[in-house]
C-alpha cells in the first residue's frame, strides 16, 4: 500500500512510527484532498454499483466524488491532492452494529451457560447497577476497539449505565454512535438503586444527557432515548418517552418480544397478546422505534411492524445463545428494515459484526430448513446481508441520508479490507468472499467521518495494551463490589 503525491510523481512508503501514524489520522493540512484509488469499491448506493477499479475523493469529512479510478485522478490532479494506493484491496462503507451494550464489556463471560433469569438477577443487574462513570467509560473504550477492530465506524447503544462515560469514550476513538441509557421503573427483580427512580425522572434523566451530549464530537454522538424491555416499563413510561422522542426528533431503542414468557408477561399484565400488538396499542410502534431481537412475533405483528416503519436489530449469536429464531425473512418479506447487531458481551462474547454477516446467513438458511422443512439455499444472501450491515443500519438509525453507502455527499465513513490472505483467498465472487469468507483480520484500515481511526491494524486514538490493562483492573474491582462468583467448572488445581 502506497502513498503518492501528483506533483512529485513519487512513492514514499506509510509511515509506520507511532508519531506518523498520529499525523496519519487526520488529512495533511497542505493537501486537503485526499484519493483512494485503484480499489475494488463496493459503494451500496441505490444502482449496487461496484467499481473493480475505483476512486474517492475526501474533502475533510465528506466524500466529493466517486468512480472508475483513472477519471477521478485526472479530474482532480490539479488539486494536487494526496493519493493512497490500495490496489489489491476492497474498500466499502463503514459497518453499522445496530444493537451493542458497550458498557456490558467488562462482563464477558460472567454469565455463560445460565438460565435467563439467573444472568439478569445475579449477574447483568448487579453488574451494571455497580457501575461507575468511569467503569462504563473503560469498558466502551474496549468495546470500541474490537468494533473498529471488525469494521464498525457507527453504533447503536442499546441501554447502559453512566451515557457521559460512553460519550467520553466515543469521542476518543473516533466513532459514531447513537447513546441510550438504560431506562426501567417497575419489575420484579430490579437493584434497589433503580427502584427508587419515577417515570418523570427516567425520562428527565435522558432528556439532560441529550441537551449535554446530542450532536456532539463533531456531530458523532447523537443522544436517543431508551426503554430496556416491557416487562421493566410502566405505561407512564411508554408515553413518556414516545412524547419526549417526538418532541425532540430522536430514536427510541427498546428490547421487543425475546422470550416466550415476555408476551405470557404482557397478556397477563396488560390484557394484550403480544409486545408488539400493545406497543402499537399504546402508539409506540413508529418509524423512530429500533425495536432489538424481535424473535417471537407472529405474522400479523410483523405486518404491524412494516407498516410503522420500525426497525428491527437482529443479532443472530445472541439469539442463538438465549432467544431463539427471529423470523428475519418474514420480515425483510413484509417491507421490515432488518439490520444486524452483536448485542452485549455476556450474550454474545464477540464483539464482531463480521461474524453476525457470517452467522445471519447461515442461521436463516437453516430456520427455512426448521420451519418449512425443506431447504432454501437463497435465503438471505450475501448481498442482503451487506445492506444489513451498511444502508439498512443507516436507515435503523436515522442516519442514512449521512452514513451507509458510499456516495457524494455522504459522510467519510470507509474500510479498508485485504482480500489476499488464505482465509479469503481465491476471490471469484467479491460479495460472497466479503459475507462468507472474509474475517475480522482481513479489515486493515478504518476512516470514520474523514479521519483515519485505524491504520494498518493499529487503533490510533488509544493505546490498546493500556486499555486491555485498564479493563482487567476494572472488571475484577467491579465484580467484587457486585458481589459476582463465577464458579468453576473443572477442577481447577
Amino acid at each position: 500500500m502506497e502513498t503518492q503525491t501528483l506533483e512529485k510523481k513519487n512513492i514514499i512508503n506509510l509511515p509506520t512510527n507511532d508519531t506518523a501514524l498520529k499525523m496519519e489520522s487526520g488529512h495533511n493540512k497542505n493537501n486537503s484532498i485526499l484519493i483512494l484509488h485503484n480499489a475494488l469499491i463496493v459503494t451500496m448506493d441505490t444502482q449496487n454499483r461496484v467499481f473493480q477499479s475505483g476512486a474517492i475523493v475526501i474533502e475533510d469529512d465528506t466524500i466529493k466524488a466517486i468512480g472508475q479510478s483513472t477519471d477521478i485522478v485526472s479530474q482532480h490532479s490539479s488539486f494536487s491532492p494526496q493519493l493512497i494506493d490500495f490496489q489489491g484491496h476492497f474498500i466499502l462503507p463503514g459497518f453499522i452494529n445496530t444493537h451493542v451494550h458497550s458498557s456490558q464489556q467488562l462482563a464477558r463471560g460472567i454469565a455463560d451457560d445460565v438460565d435467563l433469569l439467573t444472568w439478569l438477577h445475579n449477574r447483568i443487574w448487579p453488574y451494571e447497577s455497580n457501575m461507575t462513570e468511569e467503569d462504563s467509560y473503560i469498558s466502551t473504550l474496549l468495546c470500541g476497539i474490537e468494533l473498529i477492530h471488525s469494521g464498525v465506524t457507527c453504533f447503536a447503544e442499546a441501554g447502559g449505565q453512566h451515557v457521559t462515560g460512553m460519550a467520553r469514550a466515543v469521542q476518543l476513538l473516533g466513532l459514531r454512535s447513537c447513546l441510550v441509557e438504560s431506562i426501567m421503573d417497575a419489575g420484579e427483580g430490579l437493584p434497589g438503586s433503580w427502584t427508587k427512580r419515577t417515570s418523570e425522572e427516567c425520562i428527565q434523566s435522558q432528556k439532560d444527557l441529550y441537551k449535554k451530549h446530542h450532536n456532539t464530537a463533531d456531530g458523532r454522538i447523537r443522544v436517543w432515548f431508551g426503554i430496556r424491555q416491557i416487562m421493566n416499563s410502566t405505561d407512564d413510561l411508554l408515553n413518556g418517552t414516545r412524547d419526549a422522542a417526538e418532541e425532540l426528533e430522536t430514536g427510541i431503542h427498546m428490547h421487543v418480544a425475546e422470550i416466550p414468557y415476555e408476551n405470557q408477561h404482557v397478556m397477563e399484565r396488560r390484557g394484550v397478546q403480544g409486545t408488539v400488538t400493545y406497543l402499537e396499542k399504546v402508539k409506540l410502534l413508529q418509524n423512530n422505534l429500533l425495536a432489538a431481537h424481535t424473535v417471537w412475533v407472529n405474522d400479523e405483528e410483523v405486518s404491524l411492524l412494516a407498516k410503522a416503519g420500525v426497525k428491527v436489530s437482529h443479532c443472530p449469536a445472541a439469539a442463538m445463545q438465549m432467544f431463539g429464531f427471529s423470523p428475519v425473512r418474514k420480515m425483510l418479506d413484509a417491507g421490515v428494515c432488518v439490520s444486524l447487531g452483536t448485542d452485549g458481551a455476556p450474550s454474545n462474547n464477540r464483539m464482531s459484526i463480521v461474524d453476525e454477516m457470517y452467522l445471519a446467513s447461515l442461521i436463516n438458511k437453516g430456520r427455512e430448513v426448521f420451519t418449512k422443512g425443506t431447504t432454501d439455499p437463497t435465503a438471505l444472501r450475501a448481498e442482503t446481508i451487506l445492506k444489513m450491515v451498511t444502508i439498512n443500519g443507516a436507515k435503523s438509525l436515522l442516519w442514512d441520508k449521512e452514513i451507509g453507502s458510499l456516495e457524494v455527499g455522504k459522510k467519510a465513513d470507509i474500510i479498508v479490507v485485504n482480500p489476499s490472505t488464505w482465509s479469503m483467498m481465491p476471490v471469484h465472487d467479491c460479495i460472497s468472499s466479503l459475507v462468507y469468507s472474509m474475517r475480522t483480520e482481513n479489515i486493515t484500515s478504518v476512516m470514520c467521518n474523514g479521519r483515519w481511526i485505524m491504520r494498518d491494524k493499529r487503533i490510533l486514538n488509544v493505546d490498546e495494551e493500556e486499555v486491555i490493562s485498564m479493563a482487567k483492573r476494572a472488571s475484577t474491582t467491579l465484580l467484587k463490589k457486585a458481589g459476582i462468583q463465577i464458579p468453576s467448572r473443572m477442577n481447577i488445581v
